[in-house]
């Protein structure tokens, strides 16, 4: 029955415009606002609607993966706009970036100003 659904993800935020200036300015996203909504529109064409909600209470898991051909030089272009990446412990293998190696794909997380976690993924991880 929904097969051939287009089927979309939501993430919600307790601050619309911050969140937004983040999506569209620190990550260079295509970014439309529509009724308070935001939706982002991302390189595979899929889309992730960002609503308001004042009691928000971000996930403990990565919302939302970016496969990136270079961890590194994400990182790299990521850090220089100021993001900051998570960091969680030595028994992650992450490095002083917050880059992980040698523990399932090389991923760096870091977070939105609602504090839904992001990463930059190798590609094809």
């Amino acid at each position: 029955m929904l097969a051939r659904s287009p089927a979309f993800s939501g993430l919600s935020s307790n601050d619309i415009p911050a969140t937004r200036r983040f999506y569209a300015e620190t990550l260079g996203l295509e970014v439309t606002e529509e009724n308070g909504n935001l939706t982002l529109h991302l390189g595979s064409g899929v889309q992730v609607l960002i609503y308001p909600k004042d009691d928000h209470q971000p996930a403990s898991y990565t919302c939302l993966n970016f496969p990136v051909p270079d961890v590194d030089a994400a990182v790299d272009e990521l850090l220089r706009r100021g993001v900051k990446f998570e960091h969680y412990g030595p028994e992650f293998g992450q490095d002083e970036r917050g880059v992980m190696r040698g523990n399932g794909p090389t991923i760096a997380w870091f977070t939105d100003p609602a504090g839904n976690i992001l990463s930059v993924i190798e590609a094809g991880a």
